[in-house]
């Protein structure tokens, strides 16, 4: 194989070829690993523009779950270890659902997608605003993203902050066997990276950065987190009502942005 093939974009190292496998039901593709980062990707994804005719594949029936989940545990994080009236940034944000949910929760949250509609956060669009933020996150996005350490050194640079908290499954130990993780998604052709916790550590590694993981969310900050107790319990099953509590706390922001998306549409129709 050429070089820039069997070349690990993280670490550097030599990978090999792991195995080959049909996506799409058309294309023979190439995995290739890295035993010392443990990254396991596909050969340069051609077949994108063909993989991505919707922006969210219309297979995927867990979307609305997952984002009400993840935005739970997510005001849970941002309250307990970041600053409650920080802003923050929802990159590849899909429709919107997430950056509605965290604002309904009392956070100061942005949307950005260039691939995607924003049908649920409109008027709350990040390129209008100027950074530094928070932090920024990306959620089931690093799954999609060729050269991973490229795209978060580029995030954090474009949105001024230094920590990005995010979502992908991880596997342990070998290689999952193709008949048995789901998470390749052979069959949609989105996924083209995998990772372990030591990939995420040797990114935080090259980005100068720490890692921390809890309760499925991943983090990347130049901050020492240091997480309270009742974070990590509020984190697991108790986070949807814990998410109730912040909102009262913070005061919702569903009201207020009513009235501001209200101003702005009687301002365009005077105009």
């Amino acid at each position: 194989m050429e070089k820039e093939l069997t070349t690990c974009p993280i670490c550097a190292s030599s990978r090999e070829l792991a195995f080959r496998e049909i996506i799409l039901g058309r294309h023979e593709v190439a995995y290739l690993h890295c035993q010392h980062c443990g990254l396991l990707q596909t050969e340069p994804p051609y077949w994108l523009d063909e993989a991505y005719g919707d922006a969210i594949a219309g297979a995927d029936t867990g979307l609305l779950g997952r984002n009400l989940v993840t935005a739970s545990k997510l005001a849970v994080l941002l309250y307990g270890c970041f600053d409650p009236r920080g802003r923050y940034v929802d990159i590849a944000g899909g429709y919107g659902m997430l950056t509605r949910r965290m604002r309904d929760y009392g956070f100061d949250y942005l949307w950005d997608d260039k691939y995607c509609q924003n049908l649920m956060a409109r008027g709350f669009e990040a390129e209008k605003q100027a950074g530094p933020f928070t932090a920024l996150s990306a959620f089931e996005v690093l799954e999609h993203i060729h050269d991973p350490l490229a795209f978060i050194g580029e995030l954090m640079s474009k949105y001024q902050s230094r920590t990005l908290i995010f979502t992908t499954e991880l596997y342990e130990g070998t290689l999952p066997p193709q008949k048995d993780w789901w998470y390749y998604a052979f069959s949609t052709g989105q996924h083209i990276s995998f990772y372990q916790a030591r990939t995420l550590g040797a990114i935080a590694k090259r980005l100068d950065l720490n890692f921390y993981s809890l309760h499925g969310l991943h983090i990347l900050t130049d901050r020492t987190l240091r997480m309270p107790l009742m974070t990590h319990l509020f984190m697991g099953k108790l986070s949807s009502i814990a998410a109730i509590l912040i909102r009262r706390k913070l005061g919702s922001r569903t009201f207020s942005d009513h009235l501001e998306m209200v101003k702005k549409t009687g301002s365009h129709r005077q105009n």
